[in-house]
């Protein structure tokens, strides 16, 4: 069982160096998607992730139990890969009910080093800049810097990706 957790900015090449690492893994490929499709121009990004996806691998739409999707697909000689964690969180934090929340994100923590298979986590890194002025978008910082961190601890590997290139912050990576 391998854990690894690749972040970057928007764009930074995260998801294409995800399935890049999840392709060369030569399992089979469950791809967790946590995005949902509420307006054209998401509409439009979840498609450009489908077209690059190989016609093979299989795909879970998980917008909130994210831990039991992982548990029943990351079993032996299997990859899972979830993208993306921010948009989970989100899902999450717009649910408003704060016992979902902490239940959630407690039970993905408590499952990282549980698996059999090979886990592959995107997430946006979203605390490098400016602190943002609205309540809301402070807290969803905080969230997820807190998960990162949390996450960090248990997986293998973590890996920054900027401008494309990734940047080994913890272990390797087989790309």
């Amino acid at each position: 069982m391998t854990t690894t957790l690749i972040l970057g900015g928007v764009k930074s090449g995260k998801s294409v160096l995800a399935e890049a690492v999840a392709h060369k893994s030569a399992m089979t490929v469950t791809y967790i998607a946590t995005a949902s499709g509420q307006d054209d121009e998401m509409q439009y990004r979840i498609q450009t992730h489908q077209r690059r996806r190989p016609k093979q691998w299989q795909t879970v739409e998980t917008p909130l139990h994210l831990a039991s999707a992982i548990q029943q697909h990351c079993v032996e000689k299997h990859c899972v890969l979830v993208d993306c964690l921010t948009l989970w969180l989100t899902n999450l934090l717009m649910q408003e009910n704060e016992t979902l929340l902490r239940r959630e994100i407690d039970a993905l923590v408590d499952c990282i080093n549980q698996l059999e298979g090979t886990l592959i986590m995107v997430s946006n890194e979203t605390n490098m800049g400016i602190t943002p002025l609205g309540e809301l978008t402070r807290r969803y910082c905080d969230e997820v810097g807190v998960l990162h961190q949390r996450i960090a601890q248990k997986c293998d590997n973590v890996v920054l990706t900027v401008a494309g290139l990734p940047h080994i912050l913890k272990g390797h990576l087989h790309d």
